[in-house]
């Protein structure tokens, strides 16, 4: 890997080369312990948490966990939306040496009994709106020990189950200490779809978030951090389970020291009186998380030009809302988008914010590299500037692998190089771009989707003979699912029936949001089912209407 060109468009005081230490997470939150001590750690509904704290009521959590046979190695699933509770119990996990498996809370039943049993996790961390769900399929998994954070007073459980703070109270003595090997051991299993259908447990371990955390420092927040007067408030509402919240807003929190006011979810109205209240001094969200604030009457009237950046993730930001967006900013304030993915721990390419290229997704973030592979008669060769082809991504964020998938993990990480899957090309400049995906996948609102999962649920509904599930176009979205399919002559199947049985089986953001039977879909003469053409189909009717 010869051409780095792209270095040649760095900001001055970026390190291409940052030297990164050997670090676990636990030990990241001794540091912010050591460094910002009684600061403001967490805020949640009015109530907050230091650093101090943060690490205290981990080490009790530890204790338990030891106490009730968790040790190294071992999966702790945590299905909770944006709580204290959810980073407690991570750090208590990794302070241990555990595992933890992140738990989508919009999982319906089937879809959590499958990653409870390819994790065999015995433990877990659930809301209490989502103990029923729990409780439904432990008898077909793995699970042993339910603890449930008690948000409603009337919340009753099971003798066998215990309320998260009841099980704080069972703590004995402190947990030993463990041996962790940063580079080696897994901190994190991220579960990410599949074009196959199944969905796959990314390995990422300590030194992964490590190395993710340093290499954003180092290439847009070095800068920042030198500010005396910079308002070290972060809103936090990108789900923890996904990796762009976990990875870049939490765990990068560690690292910066500033206050994480944590939120469920997204609300747009919640979100503008906070940042009127106490402005953050950098914004992370999705394209509808923008484009939601920019629809909001008198946006302009809650300070967001008093933001010093703004940062967009899991889908590009379309042009047209960047140079919307741009209005409300104070004219010093970048807005950075970038590309990044689970299997390496979130971020891989971004746009610095002195350099931006509206359209591109930027250039490789320190300590990586990128390329663009094509296919030849000899097999994967680099590809020229401008010419099109699969973004490669090398550097020491990429996963350990896929759990329990060898094959998968062969297959996706060869000489060390992560195939993303996505086509793009490389500049002139260095600056790289996406224009289409070699998977099968749909972004929607920064969610990926991977039709084959929907395709095989739908295809369990008596009655169904073919389907087809594709993405399309949507202002908002970015893109929505939709399901093309034929019944058998025998069968009297709904465009409703199918939408009820999708809710019933996937969560809330797979379920198509349109249903279109038709008597045919197009396939080949050999009966292959056509999607790129029924999806450039359909683009042309769009482009036309």
């Amino acid at each position: 890997m010869k051409d780095t060109r792209w270095l040649n468009h760095y900001p001055a005081d970026v390190n291409a080369e940052v030297q990164i230490e050997e670090r676990s997470l636990s030990a990241l939150l001794d540091a912010a312990v050591n460094r910002f001590d009684s600061d403001i750690s967490l805020e949640y509904h009015g109530d907050q948490w230091s650093y101090r704290e943060v690490q205290q009521i981990a080490d009790r959590l530890a204790g338990c966990l030891f106490q009730r046979g968790f040790k190294k190695g071992d999966r702790l699933s945590i299905m909770l939306p944006n709580c204290p509770q959810y980073i407690f119990s991570a750090f208590a996990a990794f302070k241990v040496g555990g595992i933890i498996v992140q738990t989508n809370p919009m999982y319906v039943e089937r879809e959590l009994e499958y990653q409870l049993n390819d994790t065999e996790a015995e433990f877990i961390i659930c809301h209490d709106s989502l103990y029923e769900r729990v409780k439904n399929v432990q008898d077909r998994t793995y699970l042993k020990n339910i603890i449930v954070v008690k948000e409603k007073e009337e919340t009753v459980i099971d003798e066998s189950d215990i309320f998260f703070e009841d099980f704080l109270n069972t703590y004995v003595s402190e947990h030993p200490e463990v041996q962790i090997n940063p580079m080696e051991d897994i901190a994190v299993l991220q579960y990410t779809g599949g074009t196959t259908g199944e969905p796959k447990g990314v390995m990422l371990t300590h030194q992964n978030f490590i190395n993710q955390i340093e290499q954003y420092y180092e290439y847009l927040f070095k800068q920042l951090d030198s500010q005396e007067d910079l308002n070290r408030v972060v809103i936090s509402f990108l789900p923890l389970f996904h990796i762009f919240g976990f990875a870049n807003v939490t765990m990068f929190g560690f690292k910066f020291g500033y206050k994480q006011v944590l939120l469920p979810r997204f609300e747009v109205e919640t979100v503008l009186k906070l940042i009127k209240e106490d402005p953050p001094f950098i914004f992370y969200g999705v394209p509808t998380m923008y484009t939601a604030m920019l629809n909001y009457p008198n946006v302009e009237s809650f300070g967001i030009e008093k933001i010093n950046g703004f940062f967009c993730g899991s889908s590009p930001m379309p042009l047209e809302l960047y140079e919307k967006f741009k209005n409300l900013m104070d004219k010093d304030a970048f807005l950075s988008d970038g590309y990044g993915l689970s299997e390496a721990t979130s971020g891989t390419i971004s746009n610095p914010h002195s350099r931006l290229k509206i359209g591109s997704i930027g250039l490789p973030i320190p300590r990586t590299k990128a390329k663009i592979a094509i296919e030849t008669d000899h097999g994967m060769e680099d590809a020229p500037v401008g010419v099109e082809g699969e973004i490669l991504v090398y550097g020491p964020q990429v996963m350990k692998g896929y759990w329990n998938k060898p094959e998968e993990t062969k297959a996706t990480l060869k000489d060390g190089w992560l195939h993303t899957g996505d086509i793009g090309y490389m500049d002139e400049e260095g600056y790289f771009y996406i224009v289409d995906r070699k998977k099968d996948i749909i972004i929607t609102s920064g969610y990926n989707v991977y039709p084959r999962e929907i395709e095989e649920v739908i295809y369990q509904i008596p009655g169904i003979r073919e389907v087809i599930v594709i993405g399309l176009p949507d202002e908002y979205r970015g893109e929505i699912v939709k399901a093309y399919v034929s019944v058998t002559e025998s069968q009297k199947v709904t465009e409703e029936e199918i939408t009820r049985f999708c809710r019933d089986n996937l969560a809330t953001y797979k379920v198509p949001r349109m249903v279109e039977i038709r008597e045919e879909l197009p396939k080949t003469s050999v009966g292959k089912l056509l999607k790129k053409e029924l999806r450039n189909q359909e683009l042309k009717k769009l482009k036309s209407n």
